[in-house]
């Protein structure tokens, strides 16, 4: 039941991770009167949600933090090359306190529902609490991975010892122990990124590990390491160029594809190449080889025979190792792990490696994990299974536009939308780091910054000309999502299974459909300018 008094305000944006704080601030600077809500008890997001152990990003630390405040960027000292979870979650809430974003943010605020009112051009949001507000402008920022899924499994929760998810792992670790898994015997389910990097950390103390995999992944090494003084002096003193260089590259990492053809050097010049990437920090091996690993299938087969032998190299048992081998796509065709020390794991005594497909689990019992040979007794189970990557938190919030058009329905064969920004049918509504949005295939913040900005810019054209409501034409809309489509198509991308392509084996229901924007983020910064400088070409504004 909605409460009788209502707050107003020109803006509701829906969480506080790195994209809705920026927003906020954006906005706020504007003056205008802005309120987020935030599911969560502090700000960060995604860095704010994930505190399983081993969480890090793969991004370059220098690369990742914001770039819009120069007091922030020479006053934050990032400790490692590739900064792990609490310390991205203070260095947020740093940023949160300098720039006193909590007093514009509620927390433990779950929104459930919002709804367009065509009348007064206003969304009404409701809360989880009965509680609503309403705003001009709906700006959801909740991230493309933070909807978790639990797999389609029978009886998980009959088990009778300590279990989570990733996303929802307890702060202090299980019953208070932190990343010690000392006498605990310890089952990981699912192997993508977030496995992973669970794998390593769980196998360095756990008396045993049983690691659960249906579909390995093509890993390579991350490499990190501390990040001396005088390394961060100097990166403070070059940060513009830094910033400037990501800005020029494909996904604004600090990576940038090698122009010539994987099948025009020679065979040595090849294999040296590839041996000098791999033993570099970072996506390198992904993002700065041979651009036509990516729409070549011959090229492709170059590097994936390449990481193959690396795999067979590092791990001592054959079986095993054609095990955590994949069979069924080419190397980068879905987001490529970082790893320490992942692939010798499977050397260890105390670490075992299930296929479950050749023996899939039946059921989860109080005791552990039934196979269809055998149950494996356990004291923790956690789960690595994912996201409804993309759309899933939007598709949790029971959104109305026009004519009782639910979003849902919309987007039930696939998102349709115009520069990932917005939908027809959903005036006012802003989907930051949305579907078909350039800032989904990239290094996030450099690409939340540029949606952020964007966003931003419009609002205060509407405001300056008086305008109230702005959606997409439907040939506008058409057009984007046709040209996602294709351009998706030029690539390799669509051979293979992954959260890139919306599939997620615990949600059947979703139809396989690219989800993210494969032209690289400088041609969608491009698109985006020539729209704003058209006087926002293919929205229409009232």
């Amino acid at each position: 039941m909605a409460s009788s008094t209502q707050n107003t305000y020109d803006a509701i944006i829906i969480g506080a991770g790195i994209s809705g704080m920026y927003q906020l601030h954006k906005l706020r600077d504007q003056g205008l009167s802005v309120k987020v809500f935030e599911a969560g008890t502090g700000v960060g997001g995604t860095w704010y949600w994930n505190k399983y152990p081993g969480c890090r990003f793969d991004s370059e630390s220098h690369t990742y933090g914001y770039s819009w405040s120069d007091e922030v960027l020479q006053e934050w000292n990032w400790t490692e090359r590739f900064a792990p979870q609490p310390e991205t979650e203070r260095y947020l809430n740093y940023v949160a306190d300098k720039f006193d974003f909590r007093k514009d943010i509620q927390f433990s605020a779950n929104v459930a529902k919002a709804t367009f009112d065509e009348a007064k051009h206003q969304w009404e949001v409701e809360l989880e609490d009965g509680s609503t507000a309403r705003a001009e402008f709906l700006i959801s920022a909740t991230g493309p991975l933070n909807a978790y899924t639990l797999p389609r499994i029978p009886g998980i929760e009959d088990f009778k010892g300590e279990w989570s998810h990733t996303a929802r792992y307890p702060k202090e670790g299980f019953g208070g122990r932190g990343q010690d898994f000392s006498g605990k015997r310890v089952g990981v389910i699912g192997t993508g990124a977030t496995g992973v990097q669970v794998i390593q950390e769980v196998a360095k103390t756990a008396d045993q590990l049983h690691v659960f995999q249906l579909a390995p992944e093509w890993c390579a090494p991350l490499k990190n390491g501390p990040i001396e003084q005088d390394e961060m002096d100097e990166i403070k003193a070059n940060y513009k160029q830094i910033f400037a260089e990501c800005a020029e590259t494909f996904g604004a990492f600090h990576h940038k594809a090698d122009p010539r053809s994987a099948l025009e050097v020679t065979d040595e010049v090849r294999e040296a190449f590839f041996e000098e990437l791999y033993d570099k920090p970072g996506f390198g091996i992904w993002l700065a080889n041979f651009g036509d690993i990516f729409f070549d299938l011959k090229a492709n087969a170059l590097i994936t025979d390449f990481i193959a032998r690396k795999i067979r190299q590092r791990v001592n048992d054959p079986a095993v190792a054609e095990n955590l081998i994949p069979k069924d796509h080419g190397f980068g065709t879905r987001r490529v792990p970082l790893e320490t020390k992942y692939f010798e794991c499977y050397n260890q005594d105390n670490v075992n490696l299930i296929n479950i497909k050749e023996t899939p689990i039946e059921k989860i019992t109080a005791k552990g994990v039934k196979c269809v040979d055998k149950e494996y007794d356990l004291d923790i189970i956690i789960y690595a299974t994912g996201f409804d990557a993309v759309t899933g938190s939007l598709k949790r919030i029971d959104i109305t536009g026009k004519d009782g058009q639910k979003l849902t329905d919309k987007w039930a064969d696939g998102p349709r939308t115009y520069l990932g920004m917005q939908a027809v049918g959903f005036p006012n509504l802003f989907t930051l780091v949305g579907p078909h949005n350039g800032a989904t295939f990239c290094n996030i913040p450099r690409c939340i910054e540029q949606n952020v900005e964007w966003v931003s810019d419009l609002i205060s054209y509407m405001k300056s000309k008086d305008l109230h409501q702005i959606e997409p034409t439907l040939e506008a809309e058409e057009a984007w999502t046709e040209h996602v489509d294709d351009t998706a198509k030029m690539t390799l991308f669509p051979t293979a299974d992954s959260w890139f392509m919306g599939v997620n084996l615990n949600d059947p229901t979703k139809k396989r459909t690219f989800m993210l924007y494969a032209g690289g983020q400088q041609n969608y910064r491009i698109k985006c300018d020539e729209v704003a400088a058209k006087g926002y070409e293919g929205f229409a504004l009232q």
